[in-house]
């Protein structure tokens, strides 16, 4: 007999046919995140490289508005998201000159806040991946024992044993779970690489974040050292 999958899904009773579709199913959803968490990747990725070119000479000439405006055109960035917000709350606490806390904590504080809300979308859907290899194995694997209850019911039907009557429904059987490590396995790969990808972006904008907390930090430090030696002459 030639077991094409057409023969298959034609000799498969309803449950098994609902447990293979539920494995289709999961394929079709880790590779749908798959497909958008590495496009949106590429994408920050691309917009954060226009982004730094555009931001360096702002910072050399301390032009944090323009460094707010040039992060509010690539809102795809990770990189530009958080220098917008950092330097949005750095220019509103500096408005407020009788604020009790300093512009550069302020600054401080959102950006911890900011990298923790980046860092879960940069996640988003990470979890379906999760799910889908840790549980389709076992749902490949109660494929195949439904298969093969259904071949020993058709044995004790017909009334005839030996290897011939149940070799045809066991390797039948056999397929879920093959179809389920088939889906598990690369929604496992993807997943650890995806894992990776995200640390290295989280380490790299905790990098940058602090980079700008000290240019701010310097540049009040130099402010207020001015506005004494004024008040001194």
């Amino acid at each position: 007999m030639e077991f094409n999958p057409v023969h298959i899904w034609a000799e498969m009773s309803l449950l098994a046919k609902l447990i293979a579709a539920s494995l289709l199913a999961m394929g079709i959803a880790s590779l749908g995140v798959a497909a958008e968490r590495i496009w949106a990747f590429s994408k920050s990725a691309n917009q954060s490289r226009d982004f730094v070119r555009k931001v360096g000479p702002l910072l050399k000439e301390w032009d944090i508005d323009g460094v707010r405006a040039a992060a509010a055109e690539h809102q795809a960035s990770a990189l530009a998201r958080m220098f917008e917000a950092i330097s949005k709350r750095y220019l509103l606490a500096q408005e407020d000159a009788d604020g009790k806390v300093s512009p550069v904590e302020l600054a401080r504080n959102e950006s911890e806040r900011i990298q923790e809300v980046i860092g879960a979308d940069l996640r988003r859907g990470m979890s379906v991946l999760a799910s889908v290899g840790s549980t389709a194995p076992f749902v490949g694997l109660l494929g195949t024992v439904v298969g093969i209850i259904g071949a020993f019911q058709g044995i004790a039907d017909k009334g005839s044993g030996g290897l011939g009557a149940v070799s045809a429904g066991i390797a039948e059987a056999l397929y879920e779970t093959a179809f389920g490590l088939m889906v598990a396995i690369p929604a496992v790969l993807i997943f650890n690489y995806l894992t990776g990808r995200v640390a290295r972006i989280e380490l790299t904008l905790a990098k940058s974040a602090g980079e700008l907390l000290d240019d701010m930090e310097n540049h009040d430090g130099h402010e207020r050292t001015e506005q004494t030696f004024q008040r001194a002459a």
